[in-house]
């Protein structure tokens, strides 16, 4: 029996073969044998289908991935030479056709933002697209999600054991960023176990990593580099998300990949219910408005401390945060705030949260030609931060103590900062460090404001999840 087979309710209420119950019979005689036989409705299977795929994606840690595919890869890059963008393009292929037949193991191997952990979402994005589970996981992620099986709050070795089995044994496994884990004997165990499990039951498995092979430990590095079971794939490419002219100094800042993002460009004569197009249009002014403030004033007062009274109403907040849906839009206005902003000079930071995460830690990889103090200095003291898509890489313990320290620097001093994040706002102290949510809630300090409106990509059309929260 098949799953749409199993799962009924409310189908197309236009539908004339079912009326919108989403199942039907067929008026045959008794002595049918397809009396009393109940059929779920096509009507009702694409949707069926659809709550399947959610789910398989809710399970696969990838939900701050969601826009990692292949079509929204550029093969090409931007300004490469030849010989880079040849290479780019074969990795790409390489990964499309995994994906299309995951077997035997995929090893990407590049130095930070040439496109690898791109290309192994794009892979797992596209599984479960087909219908397949897949797990995504950051190797010191991962760890420390072994590690809290054995805290206080779960259910102890059981509990260890459920979690260590669903990595060893899911369809397909996504290892980003081996290496820049922290080198102990039980990190390496507990990896050698998954890996060696794998590579013995021939569990399809992608690995990117910024190493060279004959730096891991000879154990791992066998299986890896099994010309029968492995294929390796090195991309020379630079970094991709900061391929053509950047703007800013800092090899942080993604803006030059939003200079499409304006106002100007920004959708808002859209097919939407009267309420959600509305609160687009007040996302919209809202944004603009803190764009086109001056913000030298913020730079330059005391830290905000006890009972320090709020700033005028005259004055912008120095923090946004715009909460919403994938797709919503927040990105775009964050970006276009980010875009007018350099044209009055300002210096502006924009970076994704699970991009700088990735930055700092590859800070502690003995190739890495910048400290980890030097790379968070340039962050936390930006005169304008956006940090953008703030999710579910923030639930780490080492995550959460980097991005409370950036952003107890940045409430402290008052510096302008925008935050966006897919959460609703009153899910946000279950979903990321308490901490951080406390600081956001500061009315003293930020707006908060909660775009109703559903994915815009392709019109907005399609069915519109539940809403957001209304605070704003």
């Amino acid at each position: 029996m098949s799953y749409s087979d199993r799962h009924y309710g409310a189908g197309d209420p236009d539908c004339p073969i079912c009326g919108g119950a989403g199942y039907f019979t067929y008026d045959v005689p008794d002595s049918h044998p397809d009396f009393g036989r109940v059929y779920g409705c096509e009507c009702r299977r694409g949707r069926v289908n659809q709550e399947r795929k959610t789910l398989l994606r809710r399970m696969s840690g990838l939900d701050h991935l969601a826009d990692k595919t292949f079509q929204t890869f550029n093969p090409e890059g931007v300004g490469l030479i030849e010989r880079d963008r040849m290479n780019l393009r074969a990795a790409y292929e390489h990964a499309l056709a995994f994906a299309e037949r995951p077997q035997g193991w995929l090893v990407l191997i590049g130095g930070y933002g040439c496109g690898k952990t791109h290309l192994a979402a794009a892979i797992a994005n596209a599984r479960i697209e087909a219908g397949d589970r897949a797990l995504f996981l950051t190797v010191p992620d991962l760890l420390d999600y072994l590690r809290a099986a054995y805290g206080p709050d779960t259910e102890g070795v059981g509990s260890y054991q459920a979690r260590f089995e669903e990595v060893r044994t899911t369809p397909l496994l996504v290892l980003d960023d081996l290496g820049t884990e922290s080198p102990t004997a039980w990190a390496l165990e507990k990896l050698y176990q998954i890996l060696n499990h794998r590579y013995n039951a021939h569990l399809p498995t992608v690995i990117t990593t910024n190493h060279a092979l004959e730096e891991f430990d000879l154990r791992l590095r066998s299986r890896l580099a099994d010309p029968d079971n492995s294929r390796v794939i090195g991309i020379t490419a630079p970094d991709y998300r900061r391929s053509g002219a950047p703007i800013g100094g800092s090899s942080l800042n993604s803006l030059g990949l939003y200079r499409d993002k304006t106002f100007e460009t920004f959708e808002l004569e859209l097919d939407l219910p009267a309420k959600e197009a509305e609160n687009l249009r007040r996302a919209y002014e809202v944004a603009r408005a803190y764009a086109e403030t001056s913000f030298a004033e913020h730079l330059d007062m005391a830290p905000l401390v006890g009972d320090r009274q709020p700033v005028s109403s005259s004055q912008a907040l120095p923090w946004l945060i715009l909460t919403g849906l994938s797709g919503c839009g927040k990105t775009h206005l964050a970006a276009a705030i980010a875009n007018v902003q350099v044209t009055h000079n300002m210096d502006v930071m924009f970076v994704k949260v699970s991009d700088l995460l990735d930055h700092l830690r590859a800070t502690y990889g003995p190739n890495s030609t910048v400290s980890h103090d030097e790379r968070f200095r340039e962050v936390k003291e930006a005169p304008l931060l956006v940090l953008d898509d703030l999710g579910v890489e923030a639930s780490t313990p080492w995550a959460s103590a980097k991005l409370y320290q950036l952003f107890d620097y940045r409430y402290i001093t008052r510096r302008p900062t925008v935050v966006t994040t897919t959460y609703r706002f009153d899910m946000l102290e279950e979903a990321i460090d308490p901490r951080l949510a406390t600081r956001m809630r500061d009315s003293r300090l930020c707006r908060i404001f909660a775009i109703l409106a559903p994915a815009y990509v392709g019109r907005r059309q399609g069915r519109r999840p539940r809403p957001l929260s209304t605070r704003s």
